[in-house]
């Protein structure tokens, strides 16, 4: 292991590479240092590629549709024939009736919003919409788990940032009496731990301050709600809720983002949002792509449905065999790991086991309560799952405490679980 004064980099550095000034060495060395140059996220012990029996939950395609080939034949068909199209700002043909304005009606009608504008990720929508509408010293109540963008977007808008606690509308409604009226943004879903904001409290303290209200859907659209439409939805706060975001890379397994809001507030959003003036718009053959997976959400139900069995049976079966999993929701399941060597040491125990989720370390969580993260799709089977509780419970077994639940009631399942559990499922 190497000390800080060390310069991690520098076994690193090729031909063309500049050497790091002393500021950027000091900032990179920390969380280098510790493993010899490499992130926590990539350090292993020669583990680290799945074989073809591993389990695999740690990219966000819950609906298993990344390489469907309907989609992909839909973008192809549409790249040959029109080719990239117009790589421009779309600020130049907002006004235009084609397939990107078609598309943007499309998914508004499906979130039953006013009007929807497509954005070039979610992290451009998430930070674009801060930027458009928080406006220099607004206050800005952020969950302390909002996703990052949210945040950066406080920042580009030069906004008062106020953080309450995570899911907690009665410290949110504090915090509104005491700062005033602003925006309030949170997460449906939040993709570190599984967690389901309470948005049914968090609407209610918001609208009794007189803040708007930003939601972030992207985990959720495509899986929850009535056709995928998200929480927003499912709970009925459609016409409480002054704007909805989606990253359309998760459920739709491609890249892009959505705002969707009133029509007046998406005109201004159109214009005024940096990432939607400055940055190339979406291409037409990835529009294709969009709508031909909105059709196969919309008539393939199974899929979101399959999904929700899954997740109930990898945390119902976790948590009787000890871990703290309780609160992860939907299509997330999180187990803490704490600081960088159990971290290190829980990824490598699965690993080896042939089960692989995701690293998730600060800066995407708190000091000292990095993650393993099973991120679920549907296509995971019985066999999957009851493998990965059964590498779970191996691990305990052998004498580690990580993630386990204080005070849990641990039982064994012997030869894996007994409980009714997901079936075999085919694209």
């Amino acid at each position: 292991m190497q000390s800080a004064k060390a310069a991690p980099c520098q076994h690193l550095k090729k031909h063309g590479a500049a050497p790091n000034p002393d500021f950027i060495e000091a900032a990179v060395s920390g969380p280098l240092d510790r493993f010899a140059g490499r992130h926590i996220s990539h350090v292993t012990l020669g583990w680290d590629q799945p074989g073809p029996d591993g389990v695999v939950m740690r990219s966000n395609d819950y609906l298993s549709l990344a390489g469907d080939p309907r989609i992909a034949r839909a973008k192809a068909e549409e790249l040959l024939a029109h080719g990239h199209g117009d790589a421009i700002s779309r600020v130049f043909v907002h006004d235009r009736n084609d397939a990107h304005r078609a598309f943007e009606h499309r998914f508004a009608e499906l979130l039953r919003a006013e009007d929807a504008v497509l954005a070039m990720s979610g992290y451009n929508a998430n930070t674009g919409l801060m930027q458009a509408f928080a406006g220099k010293d607004v206050v800005v109540y952020l969950d302390h788990r909002a996703h990052a963008s949210l945040w950066e977007g406080v920042s580009a808008a030069r906004a008062r940032a106020i953080p309450f606690r995570h899911n907690d509308a009665g410290d949110l409604a504090r915090k509104i009496r005491h700062f005033g009226p602003g925006i309030v943004a949170v997460d449906a879903l939040y993709s570190t731990d599984g967690h389901v904001a309470p948005l049914v409290d968090i609407v209610a303290a918001a609208e009794a301050g007189g803040c708007a209200i930003i939601v972030d859907e992207t985990h959720s659209f495509g899986c929850q709600g009535p056709g995928g439409a998200g929480i927003v939805v499912e709970l009925g706060l459609e016409d409480r809720v002054h704007f909805r975001t989606v990253g359309l890379s998760k459920a739709v397994a491609a890249r892009g983002g959505m705002v969707v809001g009133s029509a007046c507030n998406m005109e201004f959003f159109r214009y005024e949002a940096f990432p939607m003036i400055f940055s190339t718009s979406v291409l037409g053959y990835e529009i294709a792509g969009f709508d031909k997976t909105l059709d196969i959400i919309r008539d393939e139900p199974w899929r979101r449905e399959q999904l929700a069995v899954n997740q109930r049976f990898l945390r119902d079966g976790l948590a009787d065999v000890g871990y703290d999993v309780t609160r992860s929701d939907r299509q997330i399941v999180a187990i803490i790991t704490g600081g960088f060597e159990d971290t290190v040491f829980f990824r490598e125990a699965l690993a080896k086991r042939g089960i692989f989720g995701s690293v998730f370390c600060p800066p995407a969580t708190p000091k000292g309560a990095s993650l393993i993260r099973f991120t679920l799709n549907c296509s995971l089977t019985a066999t999957d799952l009851d493998r990965t509780i059964a590498a779970c419970d191996d691990i305990r077994r052998k004498g580690s405490t990580i993630g386990l639940a204080s005070r849990a009631r641990v039982r064994s399942v012997p030869g894996g679980t007994t409980r009714n559990g997901p079936e075999s499922r085919s694209n």
